[in-house]
């Protein structure tokens, strides 16, 4: 074997196996960054692999399906959004007004965020036609309904996850956008009902 073929090799064996550890994770995010780019129906291996750097044998080896590489995708989305409300959630003081923190995260996801708002939505909607992708976006759902139910109480934080997934849905579309004024009063509202009169 020459030099040139001995280092090749070397190489090849560096990239593969255990001695690439993250390689899995990488095409999930890729996978992720195609959808972005191309949407779901745009979502092949080849494309993901291109995006992962990465052989195409090697998507295929750890995602044999589209439908695997979507549930991971959709995992890893809902993984990183969660962890992000979480450290805002945290953030809050005690005695934030919930109702205006909420309008403005919201403004945030459709605003600087809107790029990933889209493709996490993408993703949860592929759940309606894709069995085994809602055990994803059920995890999904109850995280959001513990957490706004830390705030509040279970009840309200059910209803409060219910209308933040169908604002942000109904804002990334409408044209012109719900302002914040309005859309913070819908929150008011769930969390305190109607105003006494």
């Amino acid at each position: 074997m020459s030099k040139t073929e001995s280092t090749t090799a070397s190489t090849a064996g560096r990239r593969r196996g255990p001695n690439d550890p993250d390689r899995r994770a990488r095409i999930a995010k890729a996978a992720i960054e195609v959808v972005a780019q191309r949407g779901i129906d745009g979502l092949t291996h080849r494309a993901v692999a291109a995006a992962a750097g990465v052989p195409l044998g090697s998507t295929t080896y750890h995602f044999a399906t589209l439908d695997d590489l979507l549930e991971v995708a959709l995992h890893e989305a809902a993984e990183k959004n969660v962890h992000a409300l979480k450290e805002w959630e945290a953030a809050l003081p005690p005695d934030a007004d919930f109702a205006a923190a909420l309008a403005d995260l919201v403004m945030g996801y459709i605003n600087e965020q809107y790029r990933d708002t889209v493709v996490e939505y993408d993703l949860y909607v592929a759940a309606l036609h894709r069995p085994r992708l809602r055990a994803a976006s059920a995890a999904w759902d109850d995280a959001l309904t513990e957490l706004y139910g830390i705030r509040t109480d279970p009840l309200t934080g059910r209803l409060l996850a219910g209308l933040f997934c169908g604002l942000l849905m109904q804002a990334a579309l409408a044209d012109p956008r719900p302002t914040r004024e309005e859309i913070e009063t819908l929150f008011r509202r769930a969390i305190h009902g109607p105003a006494n009169p």
